[in-house]
């Protein structure tokens, strides 16, 4: 009662840290308690922060590798797997390497069972940090850890690389991750000697309890790799929830059904497939869960800090807690993925029987088919869609283009229609393609990937002029219908020839900017000047035609005006082959 009149007393006289040293816990003041817990709080930001510091420069340093990667989907499981597990040691995220997964689903682009085999590869690749926590705190290694902070902070600063700068935040931020874990692993050691604190961790012993805070902790976090390493520091320093034995094991298996919180928001308002994708990695680590859970219940002996089967890692590695919560979070992941591997149709069947395909509505032509705002999170991906939908947007105005043409021959009035369409479509495409690159932009991204944006802005502005330059021909054809002209015989020929050329053109772009077949622009080049040179002969020609009367004065404007669209149509084409020279 007397310490609690002395606090009160404290806060009376304005001298708070005085009111709060005066009140006593467990032998120690009040005020070194939340010192410590601040602490401990402050470590766990900085913790987080080299989490996301050490993700963002890895994205932005193999982004590119990550793109060809998704880019050779494939329908054998292990390559599935391995493609998974790659790409989420490289983010050191499962979520975003699941929120991609989804993303591509929900355009078509990958198979609900190709999903299945990377969302299991992620499992296994999302283990890797804590294998690196326990290793690193088991034999005393995390100063060596640590002084990769200074080193990367020094690299960033110093160098006008952009790679390097790059490589030197990624080094600082698994810097920072372990500099957090050790002033997080300082600030719990004091606690270890506390009876009131190791009799509380004695008594959390509820294995369904246990579960529910590992779920919960993981989806605030969005982390099963941060809530493992954060459990492994407090084993590091002697904390064991439920004293040892299996107690915290089920907080790891919790963290598995947590970490499918990201991939099942993601999934919402997305296509059935996506949704069923996000479903399929909920059952994958659900079902896993509990066949692990059941067989820990079953042998209650435990696992950290005695023995298991005998035979297991955690004999390979007694008395150290640590490691055996890390090789059974990797343990648990790599013995699920084998044992569902082999039923990976059933777990699609599964998810398809839960989420049943619904009549779905016709898709706008305008609508993005290879991007997917999920791929914001991984820039150098995202960047590589909007390459493929801004082609899309180019197969539709060279469509534009030939209805166009072909009408024009034809004399078709009633075929303007489909050009007006495309070409509306062409106007909204570019809108959704331009406020995708904005949003990029926005982000954390590479020099490579900031060239490749403004190489982008300068492409969809130049297929948009395809697509005006397509419209200038349905009132050369308007004029043409409308006046009765007649051109001279075998002109249609050659101007078909000039627009077969283009498309010729157009085909090398394709394979030059989306296949990188660099070799092939100097024949893109010479198709151009060929271009030229028959616009050059077609106008002289003409001309000639005029002064020897074989040609109407009237046909003079349409003429000369279509030849020159078609030209500059292979002047844009050039340029988008161009866009990214420098």
């Amino acid at each position: 009662m007397e310490q609690i009149l002395q606090f009160f007393k404290g806060f009376a006289s304005a001298d708070i840290k005085s009111a709060f040293n005066r009140f006593t816990l467990d032998g120690m003041s009040v005020w070194a308690h939340i010192s410590q817990v601040v602490m401990m709080l402050a470590a766990c930001g900085a913790f987080l922060i080299g989490f996301k510091f050490l993700s963002d420069n890895m994205e932005k340093l193999f982004g590119s590798s990550l793109k060809k990667l998704f880019n050779k989907t494939s329908d054998k499981k292990f390559v599935g797997v391995g493609m998974g597990a790659v790409s989420t040691a490289v983010v050191q995220s499962s979520g975003v390497t699941t929120v991609m997964v989804i993303g591509f689903v929900n355009a078509g682009i990958m198979s609900l069972y190709q999903a299945t085999c990377v969302i299991m590869g992620a499992n296994i690749g999302t283990t890797i940090t804590a294998q690196i926590a326990a290793w690193g705190s088991s034999f005393d290694i995390a100063p060596i850890f640590m002084s990769m902070l200074f080193i990367g902070a020094m690299m960033d600063m110093i160098s006008k690389n952009d790679k390097v700068k790059s490589i030197g935040l990624a080094i600082a931020g698994l810097g920072l991750v372990f500099f957090g874990l050790e002033i997080m692993s300082d600030a719990m050691g004091i606690y270890k000697e506390m009876p009131a604190v190791q009799d509380f961790l004695k008594n959390i012993t509820n294995p369904f309890l246990l579960l529910i805070f590992g779920i919960v902790f993981t989806a605030l976090l969005q982390s099963s790799s941060a809530v493992t390493t954060i459990i492994i520091a407090m084993a590091s320093q002697g904390l064991l929830i439920g004293g040892g034995g299996n107690a915290v094991l089920y907080i790891i298996l919790g963290s598995n059904i947590g970490s499918t919180v990201t991939a099942l928001i993601s999934s919402i308002g997305t296509s059935v497939n996506a949704r069923r994708a996000s479903l399929i990695h909920l059952l994958f680590n659900t079902i896993g869960t509990l066949l692990f859970m059941i067989m820990l219940l079953i042998w209650s002996r435990g696992v950290v800090g005695s023995d298991f089967f005998e035979v297991t890692f955690v004999k390979w590695f007694d008395g150290n807690p640590e490691i055996q919560i890390a090789m059974f979070h990797t343990f648990f992941n790599v013995i699920c993925t084998l044992l569902f591997l082999p039923f990976t149709k059933g777990l699609v069947f599964m998810a398809s029987k839960l989420i049943p395909e619904k009549e779905q509505k016709e898709k706008d032509p305008a609508e993005l088919v290879f991007m997917d705002k999920r791929f914001l999170a991984t820039p150098a991906v995202a960047v590589g869609q909007l390459w493929k939908d801004t082609f899309r947007m180019a197969d539709i105005a060279m469509e534009s283009l030939s209805v166009a043409f072909n009408a024009f021959i034809d004399r078709d009035v009633e075929a303007l229609d489909t050009v007006y369409e495309h070409n509306e479509t062409v106007a909204k495409i570019s809108e959704k393609i331009s406020n995708y690159l904005v949003r990029v932009s926005a982000g954390t991204t590479s020099l490579k990937d900031e060239k490749s944006i403004t190489a982008l802005h300068n492409n969809i502005g130049d297929i948009a002029r395809i697509a005006e330059l397509a419209d200038n021909f349905t009132k050369y054809t308007k004029r043409e219908v409308k006046d009765n002209l007649v051109f001279s015989e075998g002109i249609n020929e050659k101007l078909a020839e000039m627009h077969g050329l283009l498309h010729e053109q157009y085909d090398y772009a394709k394979k030059i900017m989306l296949d990188g077949q660099r070799d092939l622009i100097e024949t893109s080049d010479l198709l151009e000047d060929r271009i030229d040179e028959m616009r050059k002969g077609l106008v002289a020609e003409h001309i000639m035609r005029l002064s020897q009367g074989k040609c109407r004065p009237e046909n003079n404007t349409i003429f000369v005006n279509l030849v020159c669209n078609l030209e500059r149509i292979g002047d844009h084409l050039n340029f988008i082959v161009h866009s990214t020279d420098n």
